[in-house]
């Protein structure tokens, strides 16, 4: 077999901009505080980038903030030898950048982070297995298998499965114990009441045997509507309720408000459910001076990036190391196309909010039930940008108007005409839907198509399968289960 070697050309199409793209994409996408943590991560990793000071204008004999005086020569006529040192200095905090973990100190300021982060709060589980261990009087066969009961224990408080299939996972040696009887010393031992329970009946019925601020009579009545009367009580059946038990319905009303101040969910009483904190990414206020809105990104404390001057001189230096200088060409590149897509990020999303503004600006000065329909294709199509574009660029941003914080991605729906031809929003006819039913008499609620005729009234046309939807979509129960009864 021949082996030869020489040089040959080849012409082909290479793709070499897709990770850019791909990184551009996730810019414009992320949220305010997770592009931020972006930020930040692309200055720790990054040397070359720098946070511009505008108002502190740099010197010649100064690139970076924080250089030893003694490095410099003051000498006016030896300046090429300033620039040596300067470029020596440069290089050695590059280099102690990126080896930064052979440094002790740096070790100590890790530490330091770590004992300064604070620690993961206790899981329900482990609580509950805590409380579990510090019981009395417990044979070790219950205590084993009351550990796995614990570890089929929901968020919210409730056995998530069957006692059937937990019985594979008692360990062999109590293969014969009885899970019920074990649930109900978990049920009775553990806290808050309520904790073990199958659904949510058992759940009120624990907590009410446990009530000692309600009078017994009242007691029985709330526990035998959980139980007994369980079914009609589900779906407001209350003369049923009345005729099958004798009970008056002031009592069976007040017995429902004792059930109405129980926790359905008495897992999260132990853990943290921390509600996470909203940053607006943009504000739409309106501005008194020129009577028209006005939009502005809520990215001021957004550090502004530069490249280092000291390292773009470097680079362009072909009498340096070409190690040095291929190391600074490949970061003083991926600066630039941070920099790029923030800007590009900015661009888009104010051009994208002025669409919106001019789009809303009635839902703005009115209220939710003027909502008009925007597509993201006609947005796109305004703009001439691709409808993957608009999407990245609203979603999990929230906007900050004169009606609270709303989520951006609100503002684009669909909707439907009515009588009169003006365009309405799905939300603006949930909206008039919910309107309807907030008014309606509470003795003889509207009914589905009830509902979708007192639309119809109204000028919107809707089906009444859409109605049952959207009710639903609202969490408002049927008319049988919303009426009150005297």
């Amino acid at each position: 077999m021949r082996m030869d070697a020489g040089q040959f050309m080849r012409l082909d199409q290479r793709m070499n901009q897709i990770p850019r793209l791909i990184q551009s994409a996730e810019i414009l996408q992320l949220p305010l505080l997770a592009l931020q943590e972006r930020i930040d991560k692309e200055l720790a990793v990054n040397p070359v980038l720098e946070v511009k000071q505008d108002d502190d204008p740099r010197s010649d004999l100064t690139p970076i903030a924080g250089i030893d005086k003694d490095v410099l020569i003051r000498d006016e006529k030896s300046a090429r030898q300033n620039e040596q040192r300067l470029l020596d200095y440069e290089y050695d905090r590059s280099l102690s950048h990126y080896n930064r973990g052979q440094s002790s100190g740096d070790h100590d300021a890790k530490y330091e982070a770590m004992q300064n982060t604070a620690a993961e709060p206790e899981s329900l589980q482990e609580q509950l297995h805590k409380q579990w261990d510090l019981q009395d009087e417990i044979d070790p066969a219950s205590r084993a298998v009351g550990h796995v009961l614990i570890e089929a224990i929901n968020a919210d408080g409730y056995l998530g499965r069957p006692l059937a299939d937990l019985t594979s996972q008692v360990p062999p040696e109590y293969a014969g114990i009885n899970l019920e009887q074990v649930l109900e010393l978990v049920q009775e031992r553990l806290e808050p009441t309520g904790i073990g329970a199958r659904d949510l009946p058992e759940c009120l019925a624990l907590q009410l045997q446990e009530s000692n601020d309600t009078e017994p009579a009242l007691r029985r009545i709330a526990l035998s509507l959980l139980t007994k009367y369980r079914t009609d009580f589900e779906m407001n059946r209350l003369p049923q309720i009345i005729k099958r038990s004798g009970y008056t319905i002031e009592q069976i009303t007040t017995a429902r408000k004792i059930l109405a101040k129980l926790n359905p969910r008495p897992g999260r009483t132990l853990v943290d459910t921390k509600v996470p904190t909203i940053t607006p990414d943009a504000v739409i206020e309106w501005d008194s001076d020129t009577q028209c809105y006005q939009i502005r990104l809520a990215d001021e404390r957004m550090p502004r990036l530069s490249i280092n001057e000291t390292y773009l001189m470097v680079a362009r230096n072909r009498g340096m190391d070409d190690k040095v200088r291929k190391f600074l060409g490949k970061n003083i590149s991926n600066a630039r196309w941070l920099i790029q897509s923030l800007e590009e990020r900015r661009s888009t999303m104010m051009r994208v909010l002025r669409v919106v503004v001019e789009a809303q600006q009635e839902f703005l000065e009115k209220g939710p039930n003027y909502l008009r329909p925007l597509p993201m294709t006609l947005v796109a199509d305004q703009l001439g940008i691709h409808v993957s574009t608009v999407s990245r660029a609203v979603a999990e941003k929230y906007v900050q108007t004169d009606r609270g914080i709303l989520p951006l991605r609100m503002f684009f729906t669909g909707g439907t005409q009515n009588a009169d031809g003006d365009e309405m929003s799905w939300e603006a006819v949930r909206g008039k839907m919910s309107d309807i039913i907030a008014h309606e008499d509470k003795a003889h609620p509207l009914s589905d198509d009830d509902l979708v005729a007192q639309l119809k009234a109204q000028g919107i046309v809707l089906a009444r399968r859409t109605v049952a939807k959207y009710r639903m979509m609202a969490n408002i129960p049927p008319a049988r289960r919303r009426r009150v009864f005297a």
